[in-house]
């Protein structure tokens, strides 16, 4: 039997059928359909792709593998839900390959929610973690320089998207750029744009290696996956600890990434970010001259209206002789009058004072002391009195306030032992509450702890013996080969209600179970699809 497939060697070419790629690439597609009718496929949704046909391109994939999957036009225009990047969906459709590109993929009909994928969970939750932190507070973000002299780009130094920012640059505004080469996905991605930011803010002022006056962290697009690295947590402290205004441009415009709100802003490309960086040179020399002619014209301008101002002006006042000749008259007038009047007062003034010396004498003065010795001897004579009415009524008010004082402190004594007993009760309360809540409290995590419980032996394994899988162990080793259970000289298989020791079969036994070959040059038999009696589930082995 082994004769008939012996290799004939190399200048016979063998015995075996000859494919053409369409016929291999035809079976393949034949089998392929075949064997996997109407599957339903659950996985987080990757890239998705809206080309101008209306077809839906879009991945499915779980922690290890990605299948491409597409819509056409028809069944997309049909779907109730449109899967998004990052969804976790349950896709219905038939698995085929596609020749053109040596590849099979999912025709989807029908997508369903199965709920967040892992890693947009993962994403939320960083992200809401860091914005409690206050990292993406608009109060914490530095404005722009205008005109930097130094700009720092973190980016790989091998892409297009270094060439896009320095050829915009070169055309705006050509400015010192310093590039800082980095990794831009991958493992080392997170940990080599953390250090680049910390590099660049380490750089002193004036040294020989100039400090950059604005950083741009650039990238271009990509899936969530290739775009994580600036998800990282190392990488988003980094960004919102820089004293240096940094621009974030990873990804297209609809790529938003954790770097995004800790920057300082956002561009929506990395073109748009050197956009941003500087003016356009042109622009601002225009201006200028602008504006250096706008002030020339108003300079001359103004001038020119106060010039004419103050001719007209001019010509309203009189000749300053004129204006001055009625004062000088008057004041010529005023002057010779003023000598005599000086005189005639000065006389009168003294005749006054005259008559009234004529009449101040010792007795007027003696009779003024008099007088006064009365007067205040009568206001002696009242003083005593009225001091001791005055005594006599501070004692009374005295004596009142005390009959006052003892009901009011009674009254304050009194309020203070009910405002006692109030609070009182309230603590009392307030103990009990506590009681009770401490008691649910344990109660709800006691509740959680027996869920937990029962979750982890729903997920274990000993559920999964129960839905007709088994466990093949040799000795303490599980066996997960047909070549590791033919070596082992005892094995014992596990079943959900307990294990089962056995012998193996000899190795001829089971190659000698194996299929009958088939003659050379006939197409393979098709397997037969499952039917619903099987109940859709397989063994491991």
């Amino acid at each position: 039997m082994d004769d008939l497939f012996e290799d004939d060697g190399p200048e016979t070419g063998g015995n075996a059928h000859e494919y053409s790629v369409s016929e291999l690439s035809g079976a393949v597609k034949r089998v392929i359909e075949g064997e996997f009718g109407l599957v339903r496929v659950r996985g987080e949704v990757g890239r998705v792709s809206r080309p101008a046909s209306g077809h839906l391109y879009f991945d499915l994939k779980d922690d290890r593998s990605v299948i491409a999957a597409i819509s056409w036009k028809g069944q997309a225009a049909k779907m109730t839900v449109r899967p998004e990047e990052g969804m976790e969906v349950i896709a219905t459709g038939r698995l085929t390959t596609f020749p053109g590109q040596s590849k099979y993929q999912l025709i989807v009909e029908q997508v369903e929610p199965a709920g967040a994928g892992a890693l947009m969970a993962m994403l939320e939750r960083r992200r809401a973690a860091l914005a409690a932190e206050g990292l993406f507070d608009t109060a914490r973000k530095q404005p722009i320089p205008f005109l930097p002299g130094v700009i720092g780009v973190v980016t790989s130094p091998s892409g297009a998207v270094i060439r896009d920012i320095l050829h915009r640059l070169r055309d705006r505004f050509p400015r010192r750029v310093l590039i800082w080469p980095v990794a831009v996905q991958g493992e080392k991605c997170a940990a080599e744009v953390a250090a680049a930011i910390r590099g660049f803010n380490a750089m002193t002022p004036g040294g020989a290696i100039p400090r950059p006056d604005l950083i741009i962290v650039a990238r271009g697009g990509g899936s969530l996956e290739d775009l994580w690295g600036f998800n990282e947590e190392v990488v988003v402290r980094a960004a919102a600890a820089s004293t240096i205004p940094l621009i974030s441009a990873v990804g297209h415009e609809t790529d938003t990434t954790l770097i995004d709100f800790a920057a300082d802003l956002r561009a929506p490309t990395p073109t748009a970010a050197a956009e941003l960086a500087v003016p356009v040179r042109s622009d601002l020399m225009a201006l200028m001259a602008e504006q250096g002619a706008r002030l020339h014209r108003a300079v001359l301008q103004r001038g020119q209206m106060r010039r004419q101002r103050l001719t007209d002006l001019a010509r309203a006042l009189g000749r300053p002789e004129a204006l001055v000749a009625p004062a000088r008259q008057r004041l010529d007038l005023v002057g010779g009058q003023l000598d005599p009047a000086l005189r005639g007062a000065t006389a009168a003034r003294r005749a006054g004072f005259e008559r009234l010396a004529g009449k101040v004498g010792p007795g007027l003065i003696t009779g003024f002391i008099a007088a006064e010795r009365r007067h205040l001897a009568g206001w002696s004579a009242r003083l005593a009195p009225a001091l001791g009415l005055r005594q006599e009524r501070a004692r009374q008010r005295l004596a009142d306030w005390s009959g006052r004082l003892a009901p009011a402190m009674a009254r304050a004594a009194a309020e203070a032992q009910r405002d006692t007993a109030r609070k009182a009760q309230t603590l009392a309360g307030l103990s009990a509450r506590m009681e009770t809540a401490a008691s649910a409290r344990v109660q709800a995590a006691g509740e959680r702890l027996a869920a937990l419980d029962r979750m982890r032996l729903t997920l274990g394994y000993t559920e999964t013996l129960r839905r007709g899988y088994a466990v093949v162990r040799a000795g303490a080793t599980v066996v997960t080969s047909r070549a590791a259970a033919a070596g082992a000289p005892m094995l014992e298989i596990e079943f959900h209600d307990g294990r089962l020791p056995t012998h193996p079969l000899p190795s001829s036994a089971t190659e000698d179970a194996g299929p009958a070959p088939q003659p050379a040059g006939a197409a393979p038999k098709p397997r037969k699809p499952r039917s619903p009696a099987d109940g859709g589930q397989g063994s491991l082995f």
